[in-house]
């Protein structure tokens, strides 16, 4: 509401508003919904301290520790994630018979912008790729999951805020797929209690997707039917 009210005085008009100009909005709109809900979250666990020291932890230190290096991890957690949500889709589409239609899928409402200009594409890559990781695996990860610990064991805890994650998003039609992300992304936290690990995987797969979308408009081919057929 803030946001509309700001855009509103500043005489922004959608409608007449240029790709570049509504993918810019798109990034302030994420950068400042980031920006306060993480405020919201550091300012609640404030209240609470202290908390162990690997609470809401960003280390960038002992990247490839065998035992718990976030990089190290966040490789081997995307892995697993690329062929486990592959067998979910598969699943899907076996159980269905058909392809869930995706014309609610934010990827779907995005497509006029990948591709379209270098500007356009370095705003979906902050949003999806950065801001979107940051502010979603510090929430339902590092504040959530850390929460539920206090009353379930560390797997229900991840299957819960997986099953919330999916739900978060508001496409039926993909909620397998992505609470096997989300559980990808709990038990990669577990593992390493550093968020940089879930949020290295969700980037990578988030920037992926939308990297090989603009690739595929840019040699011509028809995203929103393959993305569809994915």
């Amino acid at each position: 509401m803030v946001e509309q009210s700001v855009l509103e005085q500043l005489g922004f008009q959608a409608g007449e508003a240029t790709l570049n100009e509504k993918a810019e909005v798109l990034f302030l709109g994420q950068f400042s919904t980031t920006a306060v809900v993480l405020g919201v979250i550091f300012g609640i666990t404030n209240t609470f301290r202290p908390f162990s020291d690997d609470i809401l932890l960003y280390d960038f230190g002992e990247p490839l520790n065998l035992q718990n290096g976030w990089l190290l991890w966040a490789g081997i957690g995307l892995f697993v994630a690329v062929i486990a949500i592959a067998f979910a889709g598969a699943a899907v589409t076996f159980l269905n018979g058909e392809t869930p239609q995706r014309e609610t899928d934010s990827l779907v409402l995005l497509l006029p912008l990948i591709g379209s200009s270098s500007i356009s594409t370095a705003c979906l890559l902050g949003i999806t790729g950065v801001l979107a990781p940051i502010l979603e695996e510090t929430v339902f990860r590092g504040f959530l999951m850390v929460s539920l610990t206090m009353w379930f064991s560390t797997p229900y805890s991840v299957l819960i805020t997986a099953a919330v994650f999916a739900f978060a998003h508001l496409t039926p039609g993909e909620f397998p797929q992505l609470f096997v992300l989300g559980v990808v992304l709990g038990f990669s936290y577990a593992r390493t209690r550093n968020l940089l690990t879930p949020i290295t995987i969700h980037a990578v797969w988030n920037s992926g997707v939308i990297l090989l979308l603009t690739f595929f408009q840019l040699q011509g081919y028809d995203i929103k039917e393959l993305l569809q057929a994915s």
